[in-house]
């Protein structure tokens, strides 16, 4: 890849979405979080039109990435720098196919997820859910010291941090020394009182 994998990840679901304060939101953190945040179009329950709108209103920014998670028709369609995949989506080959530029990511939970996606090729982990969140309300939180066996494991394949992120937990420094690369987060970054600064303090302490 010619440039760096984003350490700030936003992403969105049908709540977000839907927001009639969707842009000025990703307005504000774009302009905080420059090159070091991307955007992911993300909602399970859209239609295809609706994750394809969502997936444009989130490209408008000249330095924000956007990754589209699970839509591959709809990474191709706007186009996106990269692409999210799940449990139910298409292998990493199938996806590298479709197009060789995207940032290729796979969603883990656990250190044998995580050394498959390895070996398929992702280019990146999102693993999780480190903390409690009500994002996945039945599923057991992984803890730091999981998160960190799983970073060690893959070396310098990065490691997205991703379930309970909060901008007090990221400022601890914790979630850093556990050899996360970046987080990805949905309320943190969306609900928070204050966006912007919410970007500017995770960015600090994961860019410097």
């Amino acid at each position: 890849m010619s440039t760096s994998l984003p350490r700030l990840h936003a992403i969105t679901d049908e709540r977000i979405a839907r927001r009639s304060d969707l842009d000025d939101i990703a307005r504000d953190l774009a302009n905080a979080g420059g090159s070091d945040l991307a955007f992911h179009a993300r909602g399970r329950q859209l239609s295809g039109r609706e994750h394809y709108d969502l997936a444009v209103r989130l490209s408008v920014s000249q330095t924000v990435r956007l990754f589209v998670n699970d839509r591959l028709d709809v990474a191709l369609a706007v186009p996106a720098a990269g692409v999210q995949l799940g449990r139910g989506s298409l292998s990493v080959s199938a996806a590298r196919a479709l197009n060789p530029r995207w940032w290729i990511g796979k969603s883990v939970h656990d250190l044998a997820e995580a050394e498959a996606a390895r070996t398929e090729g992702a280019d990146y982990l999102v693993v999780g859910p480190v903390y409690a969140t009500a994002s996945h309300p039945g599923r057991r939180p992984l803890g730091l010291k999981r998160l960190e066996a799983i970073a060690v494991a893959m070396g310098d394949l990065p490691v997205i941090a991703i379930g309970g992120i909060t901008a007090d937990r990221v400022r601890g420094g914790a979630i850093r020394k556990a050899g996360a690369y970046g987080i990805a987060a949905i309320r943190a970054f969306w609900d928070a009182g204050d966006a912007a600064e919410a970007v500017r303090l995770m960015r600090e302490e994961l860019v410097g």
